[in-house]
């Protein structure tokens, strides 16, 4: 039994020896241990601080970023805008051109229809002037006896002149 219970003299030493480390551990090791602890947690603190410093950072840039996107689908849709305003007007200059053309283009073609019809008016009055006095040239040299047969000979010339389209032949 006596393994199972030590003596006095163990538990005294045991004792003594166990005070001296306290001693030592509390003289050397824990103010080194304990000092350590406290700038480790320190340091933890401070991590965790300046992650919550760039955590509102962050959200601050994102708000940021989010205010630029805006701005700049803003910027984009005004670019677009005025891009459609100014392709609009080019359109529609052009189209003004191109009426102002066909207009011009339209009043020389009447122009020149009007001088060709006169020409062509002219060059009528003029067969009919020449075909007037070939009637009247033929009819006064043509002594007639009566008038039924006067009268007969200008149906004659006017008929010749309607199926011959021109000039009177004898």
């Amino acid at each position: 039994m006596e393994l199972l219970t030590p003596g006095l003299g163990l538990i005294i030493w045991n004792l003594i020896g166990f005070l001296i480390v306290l001693f030592v551990l509390g003289k050397f090791a824990w103010k080194p241990i304990l000092k350590s602890l406290k700038e480790r947690e320190t340091g933890i603190a401070d991590a965790l601080a300046t992650a919550d410093k760039v955590k509102a950072e962050m959200t601050q840039l994102k708000s940021e970023n989010e205010a630029l996107l805006a701005q700049a689908r803003e910027e984009r849709a005004n670019i677009l805008k005025e891009a459609k305003d100014a392709g609009d007007k080019m359109v529609n200059e052009a189209k003004e051109k191109a009426k102002a053309e066909y207009d011009r283009i339209l009043a020389d073609a009447q122009s020149t229809i009007e001088q060709q019809k006169n020409a062509a008016i002219v060059d009528v009055k003029n067969m009919i002037g020449k075909m007037v006095i070939e009637v009247t040239e033929k009819v006064i040299r043509k002594e007639l006896a009566n008038k039924q047969d006067h009268e007969q000979y200008i149906v004659k010339l006017a008929e010749d002149l309607t199926n011959t389209g021109g000039s009177v032949r004898n």
